[in-house]
């Protein structure tokens, strides 16, 4: 296996109102209306990647130990002797970031699977997650879209509340097709909604355990 990385950063639209000072803006992003897409929303959580070798937050140098992670491990070991070489990333709901859902009915959302050195297709990422009875994060819509079609079709989303209840983050564009990481930043982009975060305190200063709805 490949040494693994973190998954990579995510570029915003031009006209995305959440993109801070320090956000890599995707100023020449055309090119991604001449695949196929898929519209994900961005939900707002930790970004944790389940592989062979454990559970992966952010920094992939080693575990996370968190207790905001916990749940992590359990999805972990019945996950891990079908992964292979496949390291999949998903949202950690567990703890509560700035929005809290009123209507989740799960802690981890699967929104990427990266095989080697290639990002797995939408339709493998649907696969991998039914057959691994992972749930994936909310697809509010695929297909073609003309660049006009695209910048409404996010605003009009990122305008209503989310799936699981509360505001909505953002959304998540990516190309269905596979790709190679290399041009990660030219097949996934991201919207975030103006004011995600409320509060200048980091949520895992008085981190607490969100609520499922069963």
């Amino acid at each position: 296996m490949l040494q693994s990385r973190k998954y990579d950063r995510t570029y915003h639209f031009p006209f995305s109102k959440g993109a801070k000072n320090d956000d890599k803006i995707s100023f020449d992003w055309q090119g991604i209306l001449e695949k196929e897409l898929v519209i994900t929303e961005k939900l707002d959580g930790e970004n944790t990647c389940l592989k062979a070798e454990g559970v992966y937050a952010r920094s992939h140098a080693a575990p996370t130990r968190n207790p905001w992670a916990e749940n992590m491990w359990q999805i972990w070991s019945n996950a891990k002797p079908y992964l292979g070489d496949l390291e999949i990333f998903g949202e950690n709901l567990y703890g509560v970031h700035s929005i809290e859902y009123s209507n989740l009915p799960a802690y981890f959302f699967v929104f990427a699977i990266r095989d080697g050195d290639t990002w797995l297709s939408w339709d493998e990422v649907t696969f991998y997650a039914q057959a691994l009875d992972l749930p994936l994060a909310p697809v509010l819509a695929r297909g073609r879209f003309t660049e006009q079609h695209l910048a409404n079709t996010i605003l009009e989303y990122v305008n209503q509340p989310s799936r699981f209840g509360g505001e909505m983050e953002g959304v998540v564009v990516r190309n269905t097709a596979a790709f190679e990481p290399a041009f990660f930043y030219q097949n996934v982009l991201k919207y975030v909604r103006e004011n995600h975060v409320q509060t200048d305190e980091h949520w895992t200063r008085r981190w607490r355990k969100a609520r499922l709805i069963i």
